[in-house]
């Protein structure tokens, strides 16, 4: 079992940046790839950035690459997503997600930290 735990999210102006933050429980932490998932009313959860195990592995949906970055540190069992220029259409309630390397899909969740960005 994994628990998690995101922090970081509030309300940022258009063009500016937030780091989320996301602390995982659980000793085998690195044997989990992790993703960042982002859902908007009335709209299907969202992979938007997923991180293998190592940390030697990374993808971006479209619609953030090049301006979200994901990171891990297993020493401290947390992984980021540094979120810069952030557009308006970025607000979403932001989750993390841990999936164990031999499985097919995510299976463990974090409660979800809202993003709000204004223009």
């Amino acid at each position: 079992q994994v628990q998690l735990i995101e922090s970081g999210g509030g309300l940022v102006q258009a063009g500016g940046s937030l780091r989320l933050s996301c602390a995982a429980s659980g000793h085998t932490f690195s044997t989990y790839d992790m993703g960042w998932f982002r859902q908007t009313p009335g709209n299907v959860r969202e992979l938007i950035a997923a991180l293998s195990g190592r940390g030697d592995s990374t993808s971006y949906a479209d619609s953030v690459k090049g301006r979200f970055t994901i990171s891990r540190d297993n020493a401290k069992n947390t992984v980021y997503l540094q979120m810069n220029s952030l557009k308006a259409e970025d607000t979403a309630i932001y989750y993390c997600a841990a999936r164990a390397l031999t499985s097919a899909k995510y299976n463990f969740w974090g409660q979800g930290t809202q993003v709000t960005v204004s223009s």
